[in-house]
């Protein structure tokens, strides 16, 4: 596993692992007990025969009723962990308007900025330029997600947390930011043929240096809009030559 770096995260790889403590120590019980009968019970001469026993109840009664009661606690643990991972706090510090359109990533902070080209910064990737995501730290991130075209999926693995990109439909989810560093994400959905390239990196950066970077951002009016820009701004010439040339190589 990654290492984890945002609140809800954390407590995601929590039921995780004790998910594996307990079916490891469940599987541990289970061929001990068989291992123990195979033994116990077994014949010691071929004039003496192993009791023969039709039923036991008070193991029959224990063997229903526990597992019954490993599912409800499992039930309760992933219920209680789903919905902190799915917690919307109404004030995020920062949101990101997240587009995934065939095949990259535009990222988006609207009304982020106050310049006279717009109030929304956005970088968008292609499939030879990976896009950036800078995140402050110590902050609650709220990402709203878009698709203009099929279905992808969002994702960084050190924030152990994912979500289908669904055209049509709205989806969000919130992280609580924890350390600083760079991290990789890509889109967790297969969605065509480039799918390969929807890479992204995130970048955790203190508060200075994640308002710096919009400023950066916004001294560019190519990174800067009146609204988030939803229809993504990659185009697909670079594909279409990439096909092109393969053509040509196979004739």
């Amino acid at each position: 596993m990654p290492e984890i770096v945002t609140k809800q995260g954390q407590d995601n790889l929590d039921l995780w692992q004790g998910a594996w403590i307990a079916a490891l120590a469940t599987g541990a019980v289970t061929w001990a007990l068989i291992l123990g009968a195979v033994w116990y019970f077994r014949r010691r001469s071929d004039d003496e025969v192993p009791v023969q026993t039709r039923y036991n109840l008070p193991v029959e009664i224990f063997y229903t009723i526990f597992p019954i009661i490993m599912v409800i606690v499992f039930f309760s643990h992933t219920v209680r962990v789903q919905n902190t991972m799915l917690e919307i706090d109404p004030h995020p510090d920062v949101t990101v308007k997240v587009v995934g359109q065939k095949w990259q990533w535009t990222f988006n902070y609207p009304d982020s900025v106050d310049t006279p080209d717009g109030t929304n910064v956005y970088v968008a990737g292609t499939g030879d330029d990976r896009p950036l995501l800078v995140l402050p730290v110590d902050s609650t991130i709220e990402f709203d997600l878009y698709s203009p075209d099929v279905i992808h999926d969002f994702g960084v693995p050190a924030f152990a947390m994912r979500m289908d990109v669904v055209p049509g439909r709205d989806n969000k989810f919130q992280v609580t930011t924890t350390e600083t560093g760079t991290f990789a994400g890509k889109c967790f959905e297969l969605c065509g043929a480039y799918h390969s390239r929807m890479l992204f990196d995130v970048k955790v950066v203190s508060q200075a240096d994640y308002e710096a970077y919009l400023a950066e951002l916004a001294a560019d009016p190519d990174h800067v809009s009146e609204a988030p820009v939803v229809g993504g701004a990659y185009s697909e010439t670079p594909v279409l030559e990439d096909l092109n040339n393969t053509e040509g190589e196979d004739e």
